[in-house]
């Protein structure tokens, strides 16, 4: 696009200040219809008439004969309707002939523009200072100057509002040749005015045309600045950040009203204020008042769009300034009484990189707090939010260890609760970190152990058990008491001759009875069965019962290791420990008898039975024989915890490798070479008399809003060729997705010798996407080219499709021609990004989503990494299984991915495939694919249908189409 196009676009843009769309599909009036009825005497038929000939001028028709009609017969109306339509057409309706000179009519029309400036009703006189707004024509504006003066002095506020508004507008298009003294005008408007609106209105003229002026009044009036209103507030806010960007040396100027509107009644001063204190100082007394106006907005505000917004604007000071907002943590934590889960997860976030030594006693009491409030209140994601503060509470145990003997104790309290996972896993580190702790940790977890019902927690509760409870022989005998008990005495599967009740036969007795009144009748009365003993089973047993075969394993193990740690302290022929020896060995024999019923049932012999006959044979192995190797013996009983141990030391590592990574990468670069160093002691002494000594030079990048460049090189890989090289219309489009806009810039070339007339690109969608702009019709020189921009909106991931046709007249021929475009299909790459989430997270998401779409794995790639490589790349996913966990030689793989939308949509994949060896090393499986709406399961199993064949998939999934 040329320089004169490009002027002409901007021009047509900043005319336009109206747009309607017409709501019937009926034909356009002509203009003989229209100038018929506007010569009816009936109101309602004049209205309807010019209504129709603003919507038929819109779409681009031409009536020139109507504009004196409107002349004659509406403009001295006193419909209210009537009039406030006339300004719609005086706005849109010709005002220059061809050769671009003001239209004869046009006097007439400036003698009514004049006479409702002048009308008695002050509403009128309004809406004509509103037109006159958007009037661009100084020929019209030159002789109505006079009476708009007149109307800064009207009785009525709603006219002076509006008259201050006219002038800013007529000084800012024509200001030296039309209002050359507006500014001084303005500046005595503002001191006799009352009126909040007209008050603000004439201080955003003196803003934007005469700076200086609004300088002198704001310094004048600096103390009323909280009684002129909102809107005055917010200009003032505007003016602060305008001057102090362009002179850094005026900060001390604003100080005072900044501080004061901090204070504001209204909360959008009171927090424009404080981002405005932060951008423009990096001082701790700025920081500190601005962080406390947030957390008030925080806790005062009920909408929790504002109170996500409040907490961002936290998050972003937290990156600077860390000890400053350690000071008002604890007013911050008051967020966690929202019952919106999203607004105390990201408060917990921000809150957990606030903790420090001083505060953290203070913090876990609120978290503790929190933790009894959820099993005591009936919230609606309790149990989400209980698992957030379980883990806080391990992050801040984890970061301060004296803090976890006051904790860990609090917590053990849900193991039988939704959150008993965290909680267990929490247990058990620790019990491995802080020795000193092990005792008063085991006795608490041996008194809920009873009350645990979940498999996964019963399981890691028995490894704790059988790995810590090793130097005290009570402590170690009370475990295995405790066990035996939950357990009880095998077999866990019963008889199936066992199973059967006796059919119960009902007896039907007959008797003779007498009746109150002498009388004799016989009575029938039949036998109930005898009721059944309601027994309580414990949910330890109950689990084995039903076939948890892991479970059993790792019950006999834990048995087998306190009973291996009893012989070797008692001795061998000890009886307690002889005793306990025994005991292990039948609770082993029972599991085996168990797993080889349930192996027997499912007709495998494989998988997680034999696995557990195999552990349970080695416990038995360790307990009978006592010539076993001892090595093989320590391993057993110690290796585990070691193992356990490394597993904790790396992971600590590997967070804190983490979050320096992340650190560097969002670390902003500290200062330029280039940058002014700013000496407090050499400043002028007016500067250094202000209530607040402000450091300049600091936050100046954030205070001018500069950001990175565009990547020209990835809008490149947006261009879709729309028609063809051979085609009279040469159209390619460049895409631009922006969270929910998508902008199409349709670059058209005439590539014919003839002027292209009316040319219009029409288009249509699929999907969830929404037509906003359509473009609008170009004239097109031989060999000429435009830009046609249109604006979509995006409501969902769904896959959607851009189609559409180019109509065109020849000016020469007067041909209508049509030429069919390409289809733009849009990727849902565009819209997801990688995301990470708790296992426990993803697994209640897991159960709860509806949707799942599920493709059969079909690939030319032969190893399990690589393809799993593959796939995560190219679905921009985030691998949330850890890859210690997928190394090895194993011939099968599964792995759990995830990712978010940009809409807040979440999509979980799981990918599970093996490597067949009777089929020349081909992959075999499925990838399931999970989300709340259909539209995300769907695109992306689309998605992945296309990109997992390997190269030839990812070619054409990121070609240009």
């Amino acid at each position: 696009m040329n320089k004169g196009e490009v002027d002409a676009f901007q021009s047509t843009d900043a005319a336009c200040t109206v747009l309607f769309g017409r709501s019937d599909k009926s034909g356009s009036p002509t203009q003989e219809d229209i100038c018929r009825d506007l010569e009816s005497p009936n109101d309602e038929v004049k209205v309807a008439a010019l209504k129709g000939c603003i919507l038929a001028m819109m779409d681009g028709e031409k009536f020139p004969r109507v504009m004196m009609t409107v002349i004659r017969f509406c403009v001295n109306t006193e419909c209210h309707e009537l009039k406030k339509l006339l300004t719609l057409y005086w706005e849109i309706a010709p005002k220059y002939d061809e050769s671009k000179k003001l239209l004869p009519e046009m006097i007439l029309v400036c003698n009514a523009l004049l006479k409702d400036l002048q009308h008695p009703n002050e509403y009128v006189r309004g809406s004509m200072l509103r037109y006159l707004c958007k009037l661009k024509e100084p020929e019209l504006l030159d002789p109505l100057v006079p009476a708009i003066k007149e109307c800064l002095e009207h009785r009525h506020s709603y006219v002076r509002k509006n008259a201050a508004m006219t002038v800013l507008y007529i000084h800012q298009a024509f200001g030296e040749r039309l209002l050359p003294d507006g500014p001084e005008l303005m500046a005595q408007f503002i001191e006799k005015e009352t009126d909040t609106a007209a008050r603000r209105n004439a201080f955003m003229m003196l803003f934007n045309e005469a700076e200086g002026l609004a300088i002198e009044y704001l310094a004048s009036h600096v103390d009323d600045v909280p009684k002129f209103g909102d809107g005055f507030a917010l200009c003032v806010l505007n003016l602060t950040r305008k001057v102090c960007r362009r002179d850094p040396a005026q900060k001390a100027r604003f100080v005072r009203s900044l501080f004061a509107m901090l204070s504001s009644n209204s909360a959008a001063v009171s927090y424009e204020a404080a981002w405005t204190l932060v951008s423009l100082s990096s001082a701790p007394t700025a920081v500190r008042a601005a962080a406390a106006t947030y957390t008030g907005l925080l806790n005062s505000q009920s909408d929790n769009n504002v109170k996500l917004i409040v907490l961002e604007r936290i998050a972003e000071l937290r990156a600077h300034h860390t000890k400053v907002l350690q000071e008002v943590l604890m007013d911050l934590l008051r967020a966690l009484g929202s019952p919106n889960i999203d607004i105390c997860k990201r408060t917990l976030e921000v809150a957990m990189e606030l903790v420090g030594p001083r505060n953290i006693e203070e913090v876990v009491q609120v978290l503790k707090r929190e933790v009894v409030r959820t099993r005591q209140s009936d919230l609606e994601k309790g149990g989400a939010y209980r698992t957030m503060l379980i883990q806080a509470i391990h992050q801040c145990a984890t970061k301060f260890p004296d803090i976890a003997d006051s904790v860990v104790h609090v917590l053990m309290d849900f193991l039988n609760t939704d959150g008993a996972m965290d909680v267990i896993v929490f247990v058990r580190a620790i019990v491995e970190q802080y020795p000193k702790l092990r005792e008063s940790v085991l006795r608490k977890l041996l008194a809920n152990f009873a009350e645990m019902t979940s498999s996964s927690v019963v399981n890691v509760a028995l490894w704790i058990l059988g790995e810590y409870c090793e130097e005290d022989l009570a402590l170690l005998t009370e475990a295995f008491e405790e066990i035996k008990a939950n357990l009880g005495d095998p077999p866990f599967a019963s008889k199936a001759e066992d199973a059967k009740e006796e059919e119960f036969v009902p007896v039907a007795v007959t008797k003779n009875v007498v009746l109150a009144d002498g009388t004799y009748a016989t009575q029938t009365s039949v036998t109930e069965p005898p009721k059944k003993e309601v027994v309580v089973v414990p949910p330890l047993r109950q689990l084995l019962i039903d076939g948890d075969v892991f479970l059993g394993g790792v019950a006999t193990a834990a048995l087998s290791k306190l009973a291996l740690r009893a012989l070797d302290a008692r001795g061998a022929q000890n009886p307690q420990a002889k005793g306990m020896q025994a005991c292990a060995l039948k609770v082993g024999c029972g599991v085996a008898r168990l797993a080889q019923q349930k192996s027997a049932l499912a007709n495998q012999c494989a998988g997680a039975f034999a696995d557990c006959l195999e552990r349970v044979t080695l416990c038995c192995r360790l307990l009978l024989d006592p010539s076993v190797d001892p090595e093989l013996r320590r391993a057993f009983l110690a290796d585990s915890k070691k193992s356990f141990a490394l597993y904790l030391e790396n992971v600590k590592k590997a967070k804190g490798k983490e979050a320096g990574e992340k650190d560097a990468a969002n670390q902003p670069p500290k200062g330029q070479a280039d940058d002014l160093i700013n000496f407090r002691q050499l400043r002028r002494k007016g500067a250094q008399a202000a209530e607040l000594d402000i450091y300049d030079g600091e936050d100046m990048s954030r205070a001018t809003g500069s950001g990175a460049a565009e990547d020209f090189g990835s809008q490149l890989n947006q261009v879709y060729q729309l028609t063809g090289f051979a085609d009279p219309v040469y159209a390619e489009a460049c895409v631009t997705v922006h969270d929910y806009d998508i902008l199409l810039e349709i670059l058209v070339i005439n590539r014919t010798p003839n002027t292209l007339t009316n040319l219009t690109v029409e288009l249509a969608t699929m999907g969830d996407l929404k037509l906003v702009e359509r473009p609008t019709s170009l004239t097109i020189g031989p060999l000429d080219q435009r830009t046609i921009r249109a604006n979509i909106k995006v409501s969902s991931t769904e896959t959607g499709h851009i189609f559409g046709t180019i109509v065109y007249d020849n000016a020469s021929t007067a041909e209508k021609h049509f030429i069919n475009l390409n289809d733009v299909h849009l990727d849902i790459m565009d819209y997801i990004h990688p995301a990470t989430c708790s296992d426990e997270a993803f697994r209640l998401m897991w159960a709860e989503f509806e949707w799942e779409n599920k493709v059969a794995i079909n690939t030319t790639l032969t190893e399990l990494p690589s393809f799993l490589d593959h796939v995560v790349k190219n679905t921009n996913m985030c691998c949330l299984t850890p890859m210690s966990a997928l190394g090895g030689k194993s011939t099968f793989l599964a792995a759990n991915l995830y990712a978010k939308s940009i809409f807040g949509e979440d999509a979980l994949v799981n990918v599970s495939v093996e490597k067949k060896a009777d089929a020349d090393g081909k992959l075999t499986g499925y990838i399931r694919i999970r989300s709340k709406t259909q539209g995300i399961a769907l695109s992306l199993g689309d998605r992945i249908t296309l990109v997992q064949r390997g190269g030839v998939g990812e070619k054409k999934a990121n070609g240009k189409k």
